[in-house]
């Protein structure tokens, strides 16, 4: 439920103007002041049609931000990061083929590059310690009341104290319930019965009300939108499909009838484009950079012991339908039933050969073919064997919906310690669990995150034999 709310936060967060206006212009205006500054110290001159053009382009590319200032230090300064990284990259890639790159100094570009990140994440910290304190001042503040004192309610009014740029606080609950059967908690006071919310609202001049009732007695929430109508405040409704975890909730609709998103995939429409364009790109630099290291490594694996050098096995892709994965053989053995036992740390099944080519990683190279079969992404939930899936399935809540995408060479739940054997559902669980803040949280700067960690953990992961 706490996931369902967060993203709930999420859009209440973009409803207001000043964290909205905050969030969406910080990164553009850092980043285009930055290249002025570095400019200037290096004698250029700012208004010329060039730093013109490039700034114009800058606040395009950077606009809106999607750093939240809800976010904690460490994604803040992951984003930072990734997105400063594509930003050079697709930047870098146009001013290299049209030629615009030679209109500036290297020098003063090298300045930009080096400084933006850091100005970024400064002015990102400076935000979150001067924004709150602003927003909490009375005057900056709309009053707000919850219709139902119950978890939503609860949850709601504690992610605007916890969050004070928001800009609202929550004076009082309304409920229909005795006082025996609310729970306790709740911050602020009962004002009254949910008949008595429509006159509160008049005479306390009350901005906004948040309406978290079940949907059950329709009857009693069209009377109080009844009610409301003789009010000017703003009316939310936190409807209670919301205890539920949502998989990219969001609001749609089919022929002009509102529908709300419960669980879908990140990737439809331009998104889905995004992500496989990328994949393809990258999967065919990377084999081509590669194919020396693909050949010795397969006849390493020829000769280290009998059998294929490319072992196939059976994998759940998009959707849940079956799909044949490559790897190079790392086993005496090439399990593919309904019995498929996961490697352990010093299997006997594991060649010496093979045992390298797990720890770092050589073993996933041909994986990179199934990228370019449209199969695989190189970063997606990682895919288990058949055997494994359905024995996973019945013991864990949501396992499939990890199936929803394709599955990864590489995934969020690798680089946050849960590469290898899954020895224990308790295990099995907290791979599923990221799997599923992956789609839930999917960018293309996120992609670019997991595939550098996994570069760094390459080397050094212990969960990998």
């Amino acid at each position: 439920m706490l996931a369902a709310i967060e993203r709930q936060g999420n859009f209440l967060r973009s409803s207001f103007t000043l964290a909205g206006a905050v969030e969406a212009f910080i990164d553009p205006l850092t980043v285009v002041a930055v290249l002025y500054c570095s400019a200037a110290y290096h004698g250029e001159r700012l208004l010329s049609p060039p730093y013109m053009i490039l700034g114009a382009l800058t606040f395009a590319l950077t606009f809106p931000g999607n750093i939240g200032l809800h976010e904690n230090a460490h994604t803040m300064m992951r984003k930072v990061i990734t997105n400063w990284v594509l930003f050079v990259a697709i930047a870098g890639a146009f001013g290299s083929v049209s030629g615009y790159l030679h209109y500036f100094p290297r020098s003063m570009l090298m300045t930009w590059l080096a400084a933006t990140p850091v100005a970024m994440a400064a002015a990102h910290t400076v935000a979150r310690l001067t924004l709150p304190k602003w927003m909490a001042l009375g005057h900056n503040q709309r009053i707000a009341v919850v219709a139902g004192l119950n978890d939503i309610g609860l949850e709601l009014a504690r992610r605007f104290h916890r969050h004070p740029y928001l800009g609202t606080r929550v004076v009082g609950y309304f409920d229909d319930r005795p006082a025996s059967r609310l729970p306790e908690g709740g911050g602020a006071p009962v004002l009254g019965r949910i008949a008595e919310l429509a006159d509160f609202v008049k005479r306390h001049h009350v901005e906004a009300i948040y309406l978290a009732l079940p949907m059950a007695p329709q009857p009693r929430i069209l009377a109080l939108l009844d009610d409301l109508k003789d009010t000017t405040a703003s009316i939310y409704f936190v409807p209670d499909i919301f205890v539920t975890d949502l998989i990219q909730g969001r609001l749609d609709n089919v022929g002009g009838m509102a529908v709300v998103a419960v669980c879908e995939t990140p990737f439809t429409g331009l998104n889905n484009f995004i992500k496989r364009a990328s994949d393809f790109v990258l999967a065919l630099l990377i084999l081509l950079l590669l194919t020396p290291v693909l050949l010795a490594v397969a006849i390493g694996v020829k000769l280290s012991s009998p059998g294929p050098a490319i072992f196939r096995q059976r994998r759940y892709g998009l959707d849940g339908r079956e799909i044949l994965v490559y790897k190079f053989r790392s086993m005496t053995v090439c399990d593919d039933g309904d019995n498929v036992r996961q490697a352990t740390r010093n299997d006997s099944r594991i060649t010496p050969f093979g045992a390298f080519i797990r720890r770092t990683s050589l073993d996933e190279l041909p994986q990179f073919l199934n990228v370019l079969q449209g199969r695989m992404s190189i970063v997606g939930p990682r895919p288990h064997a058949v055997a494994h899936n359905e024995t996973y399935r019945k013991l864990i809540k949501g396992y499939m919906i990890r199936h929803k995408v394709k599955p990864g060479i590489t995934g969020w739940a690798q680089v946050n310690g849960y590469r290898g054997e899954t020895e224990t559902v308790d295990k099995m669980q907290k791979r599923i669990e990221f799997d599923l803040d992956y789609l839930r949280n999917w960018s293309l700067g996120l992609d670019l995150w997991i595939i550098i960690k996994t570069a760094l953990l390459v080397v050094k992961d212990r969960n990998a034999y």
